[in-house]
């Protein structure tokens, strides 16, 4: 299982309304292998250097510098920090405070200084995690298996996970003809299937709440249609592995459930993408950088799609939205569509960091705005 720790909704937002006289974020590539945790700490401590080198060049106050750096040393420092590690590792570190998330994507390394933070490759790490629980339902067996892109599937230990169907709700067997009120034949199996299935979708809910992780359902028959009918977590996906999940090891589980996941995002991609075509007959979409960062500061933004690999420097007008595009990413300007994003999240938008050949018109940003422009 990954160490992970990907940020809620309130900590997104509080992250985007930042403000301190310098924030540096970091975004590591980690591993979750111990043994090589030391070439992590080492690149760590060169990015740390290069936040430092860019605040002395603008001049940063000496002292509230040696916080920054003291908050790094340490975390570089922190040998139990470093055993427990995913295949990315975000960190956002002024002088009053540091945080850091581990992450299933692998980001490419890179550091950012500004008086607020770099957002936009964890918002890729959100958009699209690569990686998904699969739960494995049978009458004989149920189980939980993580899986992500680099990693071998495993499964997961689920404290009060029902070991079986007939075992969950005290019987030997479902299949018995005894009669004990409504609970009897084929009716009465009905009943033990929901009763099994309450009791599995509750043991789950301590390992699924306040993620957005997508689940893949592998059950047949009508376990199937019961589990959907009863499941409270909002991110389990419509396609699910029909075989007996019984006779697949966890290898042949992930390797079933990784067509669902790509079907789901390029669903929701093609979704957005006619979504866009429609409001765009409206007056309601916008391609322009500017256009954009009038929108978002205004709320006018309902969702937005933004390269990943891209940063343009500048300055967006905390009133107006109004753009100032300039030649030196120093440690005063940040990145314009990035600061677009977090003001669109902020007023609720939704916000998927893509590739720059998923996004209409294939330019750095496409908005779809609440209301004409």
């Amino acid at each position: 299982m990954l160490y992970l720790d990907i940020p809620t909704r309130l900590e997104f937002a509080s992250l985007a309304t930042a403000r301190a006289d310098a924030c540096v974020s970091i975004y590591l590539r980690t591993t979750p292998l111990t043994q090589e945790a030391p070439a992590s700490r080492i690149e760590l401590g060169n990015l740390a250097r290069q936040a430092q080198d860019q605040l002395e060049q603008a001049g940063f106050d000496k002292r509230r510098l040696a916080l920054i750096v003291e908050a790094l040393d340490d975390l570089i420092d922190d040998d139990t920090f470093w055993r427990f590690q995913a295949n990315s590792l975000a960190i956002f570190v002024t002088a009053d405070s540091i945080r850091t998330y581990r992450l299933a994507n692998a980001l490419t390394s890179q550091v950012h200084v500004s008086d607020r933070f770099h957002l936009k490759p964890l918002f890729r790490a959100v958009t699209f995690p690569h990686s998904a629980f699969i739960l494995a339902l049978s009458e004989n067996a149920v189980r939980l298996v993580e899986m992500h892109a680099d990693l071998p599937p495993a499964t997961i230990k689920v404290p009060g996970l029902p070991r079986d169907a007939a075992s969950a709700v005290g019987k030997s067997t479902l299949n018995d003809r005894t009669y004990s009120g409504r609970i009897h034949g084929s009716e009465g199996q009905n009943v033990r299937f929901d009763q099994y299935v309450r009791q599995v979708d509750a043991a789950l809910r301590p390992i699924l709440a306040g993620r957005e992780t997508p689940l893949v359902l592998a059950a047949t028959g009508r376990l199937a249609s019961v589990f959907r009918r009863l499941n409270s977590y909002p991110h389990l996906l419509p396609v699910e592995i029909s075989d007996s999940p019984d006779r697949l090891t966890d290898v042949e589980l992930a390797q079933r459930a990784r067509p669902a996941l790509d079907d789901a995002y390029a669903r929701q991609l093609a979704d957005i993408g006619q979504l866009f075509q429609r409001r765009a007959n409206e007056g309601r979409v916008t391609t322009d950088i500017a256009g954009a960062a009038r929108a978002a500061t205004f709320g006018a933004v309902q969702t937005i799609l933004i390269d990943i690999d891209s940063t343009t420097p500048g300055f967006v007008d905390d009133e107006t939205g109004a753009v100032e595009f300039v030649s030196n990413d120093d440690a005063h300007a940040y990145g314009i569509v990035d600061e677009i994003a977090s003001r669109a999240f902020a007023s609720g938008a939704q916000v998927l960091a893509v590739r720059r050949q998923d996004i209409p018109g294939n330019g750095e940003l496409a908005a779809i705005l609440r209301y004409p422009a």
